[in-house]
């Protein structure tokens, strides 16, 4: 399918109102050429022949042809206008509709001010080319043939020496369209960089603050926006070079009528009505070729963008539900059936699929339902992303992730997802109430239920004591609440889902010691069944877990209870004593001995 043809196949559903609108075009552009018509026989009956009674007849037709073109203009725009919102409301639907579907590593590819580009300038310029460009290029060509066909009628001779710009006009339409293709494309790339980099610059702009770099912004921005302004000046350069040639070609039409027509007058062959006709006429030979540099320019511009915008939607999702899941949940998911949080990795091995490093690799364990798991490790060890294979946020690329017996590859994504509750390590909250938030998983949930899991996460005193409680309005990704605050807004968001699987990546780091130990004892409280996944850097959020993962590198290097893998004196027992302040047993008996 080709860019157009995918294009086209939103513009069918309004097709009616196009060719609606198409038709009263056509009946406007028919009109145009009565009243240069009546014009001339105003000169020849009127003027000339002396005939003054038919001159209120005349005069009335006029009036009635202008009033009927200004109704009629009213309602063909109306229809294009309607057409072109249809069109962009059921694009833009699609293509968002789309964006959510699409995985992880489209989003790891893709800058966010790109595809906000493709949502917004991109879909405008869509809007431009279906409510106005297509009918003012179909009426432009209409006036000029029906004006062509008209001056035949005339005299054929004049309308012969009209016609010889139409070679030219051809050959500067061709070089114009080649010429400025590349300079669109230009401009949006340019655009979409300078959007990526405001937004990235708005989001960061605390950052920003903290280290002093307002300047070093600006002087970024600088260059960003002298590169949108100069990509944006050589793409008017390119049509303002044809601009004067079409000018020319137009204008040239106005001359041959002067001298020719006078001519033609002159030896009796037209009359001076007939030449008033032409003189008519001539705008609607005029304004299409003054208007075609621009009618090229907005075309190209209309290509350029459904180019972008068809080539980012038709990026597939290598993660997708497969086509014969094992439970027949509709497109969003639902009914859900709810999981068993049975998890087993049996010989996991994940590659970054950009540079094909090893992400994780050669991953076992089983984890029974209603168990505990604590995963440990330094900093770029694979702690998230066995949560992110288990979340099948991305998929391993050998071995297999089981849920509840079943490879997660082979089941419904969206009810996959929806047992499985995260508070993730980046906090996102949405410019919406505290309690929206937290019912953001379940929205349908009633008020009690929601202050119940900000209890459980040790968040309600503070909710409580703002001025607004729960319908306080969190600022842009929870601007205003502290590391703190946050993490036990997104702990409540993921324990209202009631999950099979419960996956807390880092979610205490922002806390103090006792909200840590209160949040550790309300989980134990959680419904029977549900498996939960500690990541932390802290031993004391992971010492009472059933199972142990020490990983590094990659890999699970140990693997156990607290007291198993502290008679082991590896890893795991060393970085106890470190954060404990302990020594080590052996170390304490080498001491003594020296």
């Amino acid at each position: 399918m080709t860019p157009l043809k995918w294009f086209y196949g939103f513009l069918k559903k309004y097709q009616k109102l196009m060719i609606g609108g198409l038709f009263l075009t056509t009946v406007i552009a028919a009109l145009s050429i009565i009243n240069p018509y009546i014009s001339g026989i105003m000169v020849d009956d009127v003027i000339v022949a002396g005939n003054y009674g038919l001159l209120p007849k005349l005069i009335a037709c006029l009036i009635g042809i202008t009033l009927l073109n200004c109704v009629l203009r009213f309602l063909y725009q109306l229809m294009f206008e309607s057409a072109s919102q249809g069109v962009l409301y059921d694009m833009r639907s699609t293509v968002y509709r789309k964006f959510l579907e699409e995985d992880m590593e489209f989003y790891n590819k893709k800058r966010t001010g790109d595809l906000m580009s493709r949502q917004t300038g991109d879909m405008d310029a869509i809007r431009y080319f279906t409510s106005y460009v297509i009918y003012a290029i179909y009426q432009n060509i209409l006036l000029f043939v029906f004006a062509l066909i008209m001056i035949f009628l005339v005299n054929w001779k004049l309308a012969l020496c009209m016609i010889v710009v139409l070679p030219f006009t051809a050959i500067a339409t061709f070089k114009q369209s080649r010429e400025v293709k590349p300079a669109f494309q230009r401009n949006r790339d340019c655009f979409s960089s300078l959007n990526t980099f405001v937004q990235e610059n708005i989001s960061g702009n605390r950052v920003v603050k903290a280290f002093s770099k307002e300047e070093y912004e600006k002087g970024k921005f600088q260059v960003e926006n002298d590169r949108f302004r100069d990509a944006q000046i050589k793409g008017s350069r390119v049509w303002m070079k044809y601009v004067p040639i079409f000018e020319i070609l137009a204008y040239s039409l106005s001359v041959i009528l002067q001298l020719y027509g006078g001519y033609l007058v002159i030896q009796g062959e037209v009359t001076l009505g007939d030449l008033v006709k032409v003189n008519g006429y001539l705008w609607m030979l005029n304004s299409p070729l003054r208007m075609a540099a621009w009618w090229v320019n907005d075309i190209q511009n209309f290509n350029t963008s459904v180019e972008k915008i068809y080539s980012t939607y038709m990026e597939e999702p290598k993660v997708r539900t497969p086509r014969f899941a094992w439970n027949h949940a509709d497109t969003f998911g639902y009914p859900h059936e709810k999981l068993r949080g049975e998890v087993e990795f049996k010989d996991v091995t994940y590659k970054a699929s950009d540079n094909n490093e090893e992400l994780v690799k050669n991953i076992n364990f089983r984890v029974a339902p209603g168990q505990t798991v604590g995963i440990i490790g330094s900093t770029g060890s694979g702690k998230s992303t066995l949560m992110n294979l288990l979340c099948r946020f991305y998929d391993t690329s050998s071995g297999q992730v089981l849920v509840s017996g079943t490879d997660v590859r082979e089941m419904n994504l969206y009810n996959l997802r929806d047992n499985i509750g995260m508070a993730m390590q980046d906090v996102f909250l949405f410019s919406d109430t505290i309690e929206g938030n937290i019912a953001y998983g379940r929205p349908d949930c009633s008020f009690e239920q929601v202050k119940r899991a900000a209890i459980m996460a040790d968040a309600n005193h503070f909710i409580s004591a703002m001025p607004d409680g729960y319908d306080t309005i969190v600022g842009e990704r929870g601007m205003g609440l502290s590391g703190g605050q946050k993490q036990r807004i997104s702990l409540a968001r993921a324990l209202l889902k009631d999950p099979a699987i419960l996956i807390l990546d880092d979610t205490t780091s922002a806390v103090d010691m006792e909200t840590e130990s209160y949040i550790q004892k309300q989980l134990k409280s959680i419904k029977d069944g549900c498996t939960v996944f500690i990541i932390a850097y802290r031993i004391s959020s992971i010492k009472d877990a059933d199972l142990i993962l020490v990983m590094d590198n990659g890999q699970i290097i140990e693997q156990g209870s607290h007291s198993e893998l502290m008679a082991k004196n590896g890893y795991y027992a060393k970085t106890f004593h470190s954060q404990y302040g302990e020594i080590p047993y052996d170390l304490l008996n080498q001491k003594k001995r020296a």
